[in-house]
């Protein structure tokens, strides 16, 4: 049974991740245009890259909570028949022990050269401009998808999704494109559709199962559930 699990800020969310956009629309006091956007980078790259620099360094006093383990869990039980898609810029997937995951909306501990298009692991600053390891060049910026900007890997998710027998939606608003229309292309190809969510998204296409709580309620009984009827 193949599975795709789509996992949003709400997972995170409950180790202590910031969702980044506040209920006004400003992402951390900031407009979205202003630290999320190719030309806010261009008009301040220093208030953008003190920005991404304290959110790494938050995400690195976080850990993975039962959701993200239950999860790695499930893929120690089937393996390559599961793969997770995440929408959130943090590790908590990988420090929990998953290994079959896609980034589509890039990662906090990476960097992105805009010289020769590298994308270095991360854990450091970026405000002093620090040399590119690959080129040299002092021309880093986060390797995070900016709005505007094209998700990584999409013809891999999307012909994962097309494929899979179950699509799960977890800890996601449903709200940003790409990523909210693979529910309804993975039902248009047979999938079963299930939502894990706090709150039910609304989604344009229903799910086929909703279950409404905490992700780190939520996800682990589902997972248990999987596994035991293998």
């Amino acid at each position: 049974m193949r599975i795709v699990v789509l996992t949003g800020a709400g997972i995170s969310a409950e180790s202590g991740v910031p969702t980044f956009r506040d209920a006004d629309g400003l992402w951390e006091g900031h407009r979205v245009e202003d630290v999320a956007t190719p030309e806010g980078f261009h008009a301040n790259p220093d208030l953008v890259l003190r920005f991404y620099d304290e959110r790494r360094r938050g995400v690195a006093s976080v850990v993975p909570n039962v959701a993200h383990r239950a999860l790695s869990r499930l893929e120690g039980a089937i393996g390559a028949e599961l793969l997770v898609v995440t929408q959130n810029v943090d590790d908590l997937h990988e420090r929990a022990g998953s290994r079959n995951l896609v980034h589509m909306h890039g990662e906090l501990r990476r960097a992105l050269c805009l010289s020769c298009g590298a994308r270095p692991e991360w854990t450091r600053d970026l405000i002093d401009r620090p040399p590119c390891p690959e080129c040299g060049k002092r021309m880093l910026r986060p390797d995070v998808v900016w709005f505007g900007e094209l998700p990584y890997e999409l013809d891999r998710i999307e012909q994962a999704v097309v494929a899979c027998d179950v699509f799960v939606s977890v800890g996601t608003s449903g709200a940003v494109y790409p990523a909210a229309g693979y529910a309804a292309l993975a039902a248009a190809f047979g999938a079963r559709t299930v939502e894990l969510n706090l709150v039910p998204s609304g989604a344009a296409v229903p799910f086929d199962e909703v279950r409404a709580g905490r992700a780190t309620e939520v996800v682990p009984a589902w997972v248990d559930e999987v596994i035991a009827a293998r």
